[in-house]
């Protein structure tokens, strides 16, 4: 799990409390578990507050408003990605305008990003029935 320093915690959860709209209408369809994916919201990564975050798929999910349509903006999402990335968190951007548009294509677009990551990055589906593993030593029958 990834967390960030106690300001960054707490500057995260006042966020979660001032959604912008396009965050409050997404989150109201990705705490739903589409996909069977858990999401957070607000979730703090070191300095940085992940606007959504997928734990298994270790993904971030940035609602874009227009403070990023421009250079200082543009630079500022570049060396954020960057430094997630070498956490091995990839990010995807979502222009707040598509959520407006067409939010059941944007939720539709993440479960399948979430499910490309999770393949890729080999997460073992889980198998309750089939019990805990052996212990060591024991044998599979």
């Amino acid at each position: 799990m990834i967390t960030g320093p106690r300001d960054t915690v707490k500057r995260a959860r006042k966020l979660r409390s001032e959604m912008s709209p396009p965050e409050a209408m997404l989150w109201r369809e990705l705490r739903k578990r589409p996909g069977g994916h858990k999401f957070r919201r607000q979730h703090p990564a070191g300095d940085y507050v992940l606007d959504f975050y997928c734990a298994k798929a270790r993904l971030d999910i940035e609602v874009d408003g227009s403070v990023h349509d421009n250079a200082v903006g543009a630079e500022r999402d570049l060396r954020r990605s960057a430094a997630l990335r070498s956490q091995g968190i990839a990010t995807t951007r979502i222009p707040a305008q598509r959520v407006f548009e067409d939010l059941e294509a944007v939720v539709r677009r993440i479960v399948v990003i979430c499910d490309e990551r999770i393949e890729k990055l080999g997460v073992p589906l889980h198998h309750p029935a089939d019990g805990p593993p052996p212990r060591a030593g024991e044998e599979l029958e």
